[in-house]
C-alpha cells in the first residue's frame, strides 16, 4: 500500500489530502476477529510535509468480521480508527532515544501505509470479542447455548464424595 509523496517535496507546510478506497492486506486481525483480505478499507488522510519528513494523520474505516468469544456467533461491524505517523526523510539523523527500527521512512519519495494501517487496526480490535456484553456463552459441559436454555445446569458430583452420596439415599438397607 505504497503512495507517492514526491509532489510534497521537502517543503515544510505543503499538504494534500488522500481519500481512497483500497483493498485490505492479508492477516489484518487476531484469532477471533479481523478484516477480510481484499475487503474495502476507506482512507481519509492528510499528508503534510514537515521538517523531518511526512506527517500522515486521519482516519481509517473498515468492516471487521469474526465470532463472539463466548457463544461463537458471527460478528460484523464497521471500525473507525485514527492514524498519526511521521515518515522520516532518507538521510535524516534520528536522536539516540528514537529506535531506528520503529521509525518509518520515506523511501524514494514513497511511503508504505500498510504497517501503519496494521498497527492502528489490530490494536483497536477487542482482545475477547463478544456479540453483547451480557452474552452468556456456551455450557462448558455440553456446549449448548445458555441464551437458548435459561436455567441450564448439570449435576456435577465430586467423585471423592460419591460414597457419602450413596449413604444419603432413602432406599438404602441398613
Amino acid at each position: 500500500m505504497a503512495f507517492d509523496v514526491k509532489d510534497l517535496g521537502r517543503s515544510p507546510g505543503s499538504m494534500r489530502t488522500l481519500t481512497e478506497h483500497v483493498p485490505a492486506p492479508g492477516d489484518l486481525g487476531v484469532a477471533l476477529i479481523g478484516v477480510q483480505e481484499g475487503s474495502d478499507v476507506e482512507l481519509d488522510l492528510r499528508l503534510e510535509a514537515v521538517h523531518e519528513g511526512i506527517l500522515v494523520s486521519g482516519t481509517v474505516i473498515t468492516e471487521v468480521t469474526g465470532e463472539c468469544g463466548r457463544c461463537l456467533d458471527p460478528l460484523a461491524y464497521d471500525l473507525e480508527v485514527n492514524v498519526q505517523e511521521l515518515f522520516f526523510y532518507e538521510g535524516v539523523e534520528l536522536s539516540d532515544e528514537e529506535d531506528n527500527e520503529e521509525q518509518r521512512r520515506v523511501e524514494h519519495d514513497v511511503i508504505d501505509l500498510e504497517p501503519v494501517l496494521r498497527d492502528a487496526v489490530v490494536t483497536a480490535l477487542p482482545f475477547q470479542p463478544v456479540c453483547r456484553e451480557d452474552c452468556q456463552g456456551l455450557c462448558s459441559e455440553c456446549g449448548v447455548r445458555l441464551e437458548d436454555e435459561p436455567g441450564h445446569h448439570h449435576e456435577v458430583l465430586d467423585p471423592r464424595w460419591a460414597a457419602l452420596a450413596d449413604m444419603a439415599k432413602p432406599d438404602r438397607q441398613n
